[in-house]
């Protein structure tokens, strides 16, 4: 439906003085703190997750040489949405100059609306990470105690008891990084990049990350999160995150969770011949997933 004088009247009236509600500032393009980017030309992208090899065995004199068999241990599969929106004016209402005074303050809105649509979008897959949530590749949640592994142990990349976040529990995660293993059981050296917070936790963060010596106690010891260096990306705030308890940390694993691009933003604009009304639309088509589980850290929060 196109946007008439009707519904546009006091833009319409001598001695308005002020437009407003379309000129709030927008939080930025938090999804690059998580996902890692890349582009595709292709309609869906599939990624698939392999098995090394386990540990040598001992050959003993005489013996025959042992064989290990590679395999492929899962898949994930990103298919791209196309997401737009537009908006028209009425000829009548391009007539009256309203084109003029509304033309560019709702493209903006329309360029809010899409940025504000993809950041909903990327932090649904945190939002939807543990218990209920859907399913990747492992056949598990993003955040789960149990990502099965080809060689029949597992891997947790989550509290075994959902833990609000202080020292003691991103010590405990920090740790529990640390142990994880490929398919095959071999330790993969993995570490803690960025802490993922909602705004409700901004204060606790940096207490825990930022202060010399340990929080809330009164022993004279250092802080060892931050002396360590566990940390290294300190923290960011995704104002998307509905849960005020939930925390992540991204880790180094590579091939974690992933932004693709298939199409990116543009605008057009064109007139209808039949109504003689102006469109304009914003298009653009892309995918948020995950790879490899390994590449996020998630508790849900005591609470």
């Amino acid at each position: 439906m196109a946007i008439s004088r009707a519904q546009l009247l006091k833009e319409l009236l001598p001695g308005l003085n002020a437009l407003f509600g379309l000129e709030y500032k927008k939080y930025g393009e938090e999804h690059k703190e998580i996902f890692e980017s890349e582009t595709s030309d292709r309609s869906f992208e599939v990624e698939t997750k392999l098995s090394g090899f386990s540990a040598a065995p001992v050959k003993n004199e005489g013996a025959a040489m042992a064989y290990d068999n590679a395999q492929e241990a899962f898949t994930a599969r990103y298919t791209h949405e196309t997401i737009a929106m537009g908006f028209s004016l009425t000829e009548e209402a391009i007539e009256d100059n309203l084109y003029d005074s509304l033309s560019g303050r709702y493209t903006k809105a329309l360029a809010r609306a899409m940025a504000y649509t993809k950041q909903v979008k990327a932090a649904a897959i945190l939002n939807n990470a543990f218990s209920g949530g859907p399913t990747y590749g492992d056949g598990v949640v993003l955040c789960s105690t149990a990502h099965p592994l080809v060689s029949g142990g597992t891997n947790s990349n989550t509290p075994s008891t959902p833990a609000d976040l202080n020292e003691t529990s991103l010590e405990a995660a920090v740790i529990q990084i640390a142990a994880w293993t490929d398919e095959r059981g071999l330790l993969i050296a993995s570490k803690p990049n960025k802490l993922i917070i909602p705004p409700a936790l901004q204060f606790t963060a940096t207490r825990i990350l930022e202060t010399e010596l340990r929080v809330s106690t009164a022993d004279n010891d250092i802080n060892a999160l931050k002396n360590n260096g566990s940390i290294p990306g300190g923290y960011a705030i995704n104002h998307y995150l509905t849960d005020t308890n939930a925390w992540f940390l991204t880790t180094d694993v590579p091939n974690g969770l992933k932004h693709f691009t298939r199409t990116p933003i543009s605008t057009s604009m064109d007139a209808d011949f039949d109504t003689g009304n102006s469109r304009y639309k914003s298009r653009e088509r892309y995918s948020f997933g995950v790879s490899d589980p390994l590449g996020i850290f998630g508790s849900p929060g005591a609470s």
